[in-house]
């Protein structure tokens, strides 16, 4: 997309204080949309938006708790009193326990994982669909992971949560698809944010082996998905679940084996 598809457009980001979010709010903004920050650490959203109005943008920064009532229809409002109007909604936060089987993960931490990924994206749905109707439609974006539709093992919150996500665009998509609003979800694969940057260079290593493509994706790669999927380009899509893992979910693809200087799949017979 070059230009400025969004100008005159607000976009709202709830978990924009680092990461994805982040990087997804700089690219809305860069593209010419008013844009919304919502996070739990001001201090961080903040730096963000300074960032954005640094290079010319319009951004507001406001506290946000997902998982609160209160706090979603706020931050929803924040929008409408600021630029007056809403076009797109990036709904990023993301929370679960400690990597751990099952039946030792502690009920509080898996609610907590649920509140945040399946009630704090209802919420954000259910203030973002009425602002939205108000000029016509618009178009919203959910989090989920390649973990929610496939399972990883030790994160039974985490992919349920994932899951739900996917459940709840799917509805939400067919609730609205008559009035002008799309809603779509993203199922990142690895990528290199902050968690991946401190596990440092071997589980990156391991990561990006993970991946057919051999690369870990970037933030980057993400937003533009999302910026995608907001636009006019996509005005026929919605419900959709695009996965963004370099191939992860096509299937396995084995380690190549070379012998004489020729590839050889792993599996495969010599006679």
């Amino acid at each position: 997309m070059h230009g400025m598809p969004f100008q005159g457009r607000v976009a709202m980001v709830a978990g924009a204080s680092k990461g994805i979010g982040a990087a997804t709010a700089e690219a809305f903004a860069a593209a010419g949309a008013a844009v919304v920050l919502g996070a739990r650490d001001l201090g961080a959203l903040n730096q963000v938006a300074d960032r954005i109005r640094g290079h010319g943008g319009k951004a507001i920064a406001v506290r946000t708790d997902v998982s609160d009532e209160d706090s979603m229809r706020e931050f929803t409002e924040a929008a409408l009193t600021e630029f007056g109007r809403l076009d797109a909604a990036f709904n990023n936060a993301t929370d679960g326990p400690r990597p751990a089987p099952l039946a030792d993960i502690n009920p509080a931490e898996f609610d907590k994982g649920i509140a945040t990924n399946i009630r704090g994206t209802f919420l954000g749905m259910k203030y973002q669909i009425p602002a939205m109707l108000q000029s016509g439609g618009g178009a919203i974006v959910n989090m989920a992971s390649l973990a929610g539709s496939a399972g990883v093992a030790n994160l039974a919150a985490y992919v349920a949560g994932k899951a739900g996500i996917i459940g709840l665009t799917k509805v939400a998509a067919l609730d609205y698809a008559d009035q002008g609003i799309r809603v779509n979800v993203v199922a990142p694969g690895t990528i290199l944010t902050h968690h991946l940057e401190r596990a440092g260079e071997n589980a990156q290593r391991a990561a990006a082996a993970a991946a057919p493509m051999g690369r870990i994706g970037t933030v980057t790669d993400v937003a533009a998905a999302v910026l995608w999927l907001c636009s006019e380009q996509a005005g026929y899509i919605t419900g959709i679940v695009v996965p963004i893992d370099g191939g992860q979910s096509a299937g396995i693809k084995p380690p190549q084996m070379y012998k004489q200087g020729e590839p050889m799949q792993a599996g495969s017979r010599r006679d």
